[in-house]
């Protein structure tokens, strides 16, 4: 069960001000369909957090414990300096080529693709390393996502000019370092 909370939290908070949140405000205001662009996400976040979990299992059964050890915790740490820096979408001329008919499709492609090579799949490459929980983890990383994407999806720019999108960065990076630093002494 610690798989499930510990990826949970990671994902929940390193998505906070990330380009796919941002993705999911920009979708739920220019589309207002929800239920559609938040079935999307869950979509798209299933197939890729499984595949990076997967990915993760494997690299963890050929590293040796102490490298994936020291690796991870690196990671983690590098993680929480990399959430500082606040992400943009930088283009949305991919979501104006989209018809309204086909909401859920474009998500779920835009989010995919979106969560190639970001810092919550790398997250859950390396959670996938860490764990022996693929399923566990999977979910986890998944239900992260749905909570930090759907406040966007569902309170949209109201919750984004309630809370400052600095203090969450920091939050969530001091987060990641804890973490970081627990996998480096060997506490988790």
């Amino acid at each position: 069960m610690s798989e499930l909370i510990q990826s949970f939290l990671l994902v929940v908070f390193s998505e906070m001000g990330d380009k796919t949140q941002l993705l999911a405000l920009m979708l739920a205001v220019r589309f207002k369909k929800p239920l559609l662009v938040m079935l999307g996400i869950l979509v798209a976040t299933i197939l890729n957090h499984g595949l990076a979990t997967i990915l993760g299992q494997w690299i963890g059964s050929i590293v040796s414990p102490e490298n994936l050890r020291l690796g991870l915790a690196l990671l983690f740490i590098c993680f929480a300096i990399w959430i500082l820096v606040p992400d943009k979408l930088d283009d949305d001329s991919q979501i104006k080529s989209y018809s309204k008919t086909n909401v859920f499709l474009a998500t779920t492609i835009l989010f995919f693709l979106a969560e190639m090579g970001d810092k919550t799949q790398l997250a859950t490459i390396a959670l996938g390393a860490k764990f022996n929980s693929p399923w566990l983890v999977t979910t986890g990383t998944t239900l992260g996502m749905l909570v930090a994407d759907g406040l966007a999806v569902v309170f949209g720019e109201t919750f984004l000019t309630k809370v400052p999108m600095k203090y969450v960065r920091y939050f969530s990076a001091i987060l990641f370092a804890i973490f970081g630093v627990f996998v480096l002494l060997g506490f988790s």
